[in-house]
């Protein structure tokens, strides 16, 4: 009897425990591994990059059900291509118009998976007061236990191209600059 209750009390205490695993987990953007980046041909001679250093945001994962969830906000201002007199410009009102739209946000809650991996997110981008529907395609996904934080992250690399003159951004398109644009997220989160 007591070998019964025993077995019992364990067969329980695994399916709580199973329970509670296959509940959704938060994950917090961790802003050192995570990169907004764009890319736009720049007349067929190079390619114009530029990235965001400012960033933050939450991600809900349920890997049991495969299913998530993401909040990502980018600060517009915090543009950076390397060269001063060009994040200026990608400010100012011809392009980003950071003074009057500040942020930039992408919310998901549509995940496919691929196995027990991420390969894509859909979900909204809203730049420059428009919002316009965005799939994230992954070209790797991964989570790990890290060893210096002791904690499960969860990551990978995404990217999309997108018809800029969609949000409104229509600058130099008249001279030929391209109106599509390669984005590519970096994004790395960590469990709380």
């Amino acid at each position: 009897m007591k070998k019964s209750l025993l077995t019992l009390a364990a067969i329980a205490a695994m399916a709580a425990a199973s329970v509670a695993q296959a509940a959704p987990a938060t994950y917090a953007v961790d802003p050192t591994h995570t990169f907004a980046t764009f890319e736009i041909n720049h007349f067929g001679a190079s390619i114009n990059r530029g990235r965001f250093d400012k960033k933050s945001g939450t991600i809900q994962l349920d890997k049991a059900a495969k299913t998530g969830k993401v909040e990502l906000t980018i600060d517009a201002t915090s543009i950076n291509s390397g060269t001063p007199a060009f994040d200026k410009h990608l400010q100012s009102a011809d392009l980003f118009d950071a003074a009057k739209y500040p942020t930039i946000t992408f919310a998901a809650d549509k995940f496919v998976f691929n196995g027990d991996k991420v390969s894509e997110v859909t979900g909204t981008l809203t730049l420059l007061g428009k919002t316009n529907p965005v799939t994230l395609k992954a070209n790797q996904f991964n989570c790990y236990e890290s060893p210096m934080l002791k904690r499960e992250v969860c990551g990978g690399d995404f990217e999309t191209t997108l018809q800029r003159s969609q949000w409104g951004m229509g600058y130099g398109l008249q001279w030929g600059f391209p109106d599509n644009v390669r984005l590519v997220v970096q994004v790395e989160a960590v469990k709380q």
